[in-house]
């Protein structure tokens, strides 16, 4: 996306700065006072999917929402950092360098991953680690064929410069984008799938997206779940199409601490289609 084109009518661009924090230029917005939050956006979105949470949860709290690595408005120094660890170690070195210590990391799908695995690493340097909230937890790999079939099939497409440029051909597509959204059990309002239609027709977004995909690794993560320390909470929506709730309820049974709340009439974007349940849900958890 690009910073002087496309920002000016983004969701709380009033809250967005540039942050250089090697090797990437950060997208960040910031808001409110207090503890502070980090909202972590999953694959292929950006901070506007927290843009009707991120204001609630500013009321109490010290808000802060980012663009993961070439995603969104952060421009990526390299898109050789775009799987789980390695994205991990840079949001870490950007809260860091901003004395920004968060008291929970919220993520949504695989970045909700990012969260646990942050605050693994917080909890590895002998510091308290923050609390995690998962919305929709990508914490598992998938099933049947996919599990071999869809990495492989990323990285083909990740490697091949032609794909970008070919899924993003032409002018943002509303259509399109409400088959991408709607396949994972939310439907959103024209506003939200505009946002979505203009991220996917953005060359590259969806090349740090296929990026993403390619590196991802979650076997490590996984097989060490038990070992985990913070308090966490996985908030999933019965009609998510994408991750289902049984995925966040297996790796919940095999965490010390955490607690798995299923909302009936949600899908994916849980947050997106009732951003004032889900922030009433986080804030009282966190209370």
């Amino acid at each position: 996306m690009d910073w002087t084109r496309d920002l000016a009518d983004w969701p709380n661009s009033a809250l967005s700065r540039r942050l250089r924090c090697r090797p990437h230029d950060w997208h960040v917005q910031e808001t409110g006072t207090g503890d502070t939050l980090v909202l972590l956006h999953g694959a292929g979105a950006s901070t506007h999917s927290w843009r009707d949470v991120q204001p609630i949860l500013a009321e109490t709290y010290h808000v802060v929402a980012l663009d993961l690595p070439g995603q969104g408005f952060t421009r990526a120094g390299t898109l050789r950092r775009c799987g789980l660890d390695s994205m991990a170690d840079d949001i870490a070195a950007l809260l860091a360098a901003n004395d920004w210590t968060p008291r929970a990391v919220i993520g949504h799908s695989a970045g909700a991953a990012i969260a646990l695995r942050l605050s693994e690493m917080r909890q590895a340097a002998g510091e308290m680690p923050p609390r995690v909230v998962g919305l929709n937890p990508a914490l598992g790999n998938f099933e049947g064929a996919a599990g071999w079939l869809f990495p492989a099939l990323a990285k083909l497409l990740a490697l091949n410069p032609l794909t970008a440029s070919l899924f993003s051909l032409g002018a943002p597509s509303t259509a399109r984008a409400r088959r991408l959204i709607e396949s994972t059990g939310s439907p959103l309002d024209d506003e939200g799938l505009a946002l979505y239609a203009r991220l996917i027709a953005d060359r590259a977004h969806v090349d740090a997206t296929l990026q993403m995909m390619a590196q991802w690794r979650i076997d490590p993560l996984l097989g060490r779940l038990d070992r985990l320390a913070a308090d966490c909470l996985f908030i999933t929506g019965a009609r998510d199409k994408a991750v289902p709730p049984r995925v966040a309820e297996r790796a919940a049974a095999r965490m010390p601490a955490c607690r798995v709340e299923t909302l009936p009439d949600l899908g994916h974007l849980a947050h997106e289609e009732a951003p004032a349940e889900i922030a009433a849900r986080i804030l009282n958890w966190l209370s």
